[in-house]
């Protein structure tokens, strides 16, 4: 994702032109549109989710397959049916991403072993994502864009500083028995989708309350700390603010999703 939204700013491709195109969201129109991130993402989930789990789990892989297939192209014809995209921002979001699974491959085993090598891990993952979001490409207008970059880079670093919590401080029970090689996907029966639904509300309820607490206390910090005039909308896009507040909030988040949200399961009796 930050690839694909520093190459935006870079390339500064305009999005198509209206007319003849008739853009139907209206958010994003400030971004430029060379490549599709909704089309990088949408192919990144669904064939790293497929890549990930067809040795792990029982299922047809032609099955798999064609709902990664159809799912991302989903997504990337409604970039077009929404007029946000040409067939080549799509195509170009697409072949880059596809680039990028092929060259990141051979390191997925040794990243997911990442969080437990070094006490270090945390703090990398930390500065790291700060520091290219804050020294993230100037553009000649404000868009949305480095605000995006930061949440997505944030609610990363937010997952994977929850996962290591998880596995530093043992907070995840480990298997009684080894699980087999490949699993078989239990079938979704009425109690297990019930069960789903109320984890998934609870969940919810609880991040959107942490983000909200963060993102208020770390703006008033920020307000205080640079003397702006609270509540002011245009202060937030100042770089000094807008990517400290983005980062921390999300940042919780993630620790959040990852990290409280299961304990507040366990507390709850929500296996």
């Amino acid at each position: 994702m930050y690839i694909g939204q520093v190459a935006k700013d870079i390339l500064k491709w305009p999005r198509p032109s209206s007319p003849p195109v008739v853009k139907l969201e209206k958010r994003l129109i400030a971004e430029y549109g060379m490549p599709s991130t909704h089309a990088m993402a949408a192919t990144a989930i669904a064939f790293t989710l497929l890549i990930s789990t067809m040795d792990r789990y029982q299922y047809p892989f032609v099955l798999g397959l064609v709902m990664a297939v159809v799912f991302s192209t989903l997504v990337c014809l409604s970039r077009l049916y929404t007029g946000m995209h040409t067939v080549l921002d799509v195509l170009g979001g697409v072949l880059i991403t596809a680039l990028l699974i092929v060259l990141t491959y051979p390191a997925w085993t040794f990243i997911d072993r990442l969080d437990s090598a070094s006490p270090l891990f945390p703090v990398c993952v930390i500065v790291v994502p700060f520091f290219l979001c804050y020294n993230y490409p100037v553009s000649d207008y404000y868009s949305p864009t480095r605000a995006d970059t930061t949440t997505i880079l944030a609610a990363g670093a937010g997952v994977t500083i929850g996962f290591w919590i998880n596995h530093s401080f043992q907070l995840v029970s480990q298997p009684a028995e080894p699980l087999p090689v490949i699993q078989n996907i239990p079938p979704l029966t009425t109690d297990m989708f019930v069960l789903g639904l109320t984890k998934f509300a609870v969940g919810i309820v609880l991040i959107l309350l942490v983000r909200q607490l963060v993102q208020n206390l770390s703006l008033q910090v920020l307000y205080s700390w640079f003397k702006v005039v609270t509540r002011n909308k245009e202060a937030r896009r100042r770089l000094e603010i807008e990517v400290p507040y983005k980062f921390v909030t999300y940042t919780s988040v993630g620790i959040c999703a990852t990290t409280f949200v299961p304990m507040l399961h366990r507390f709850l009796g929500l296996p």
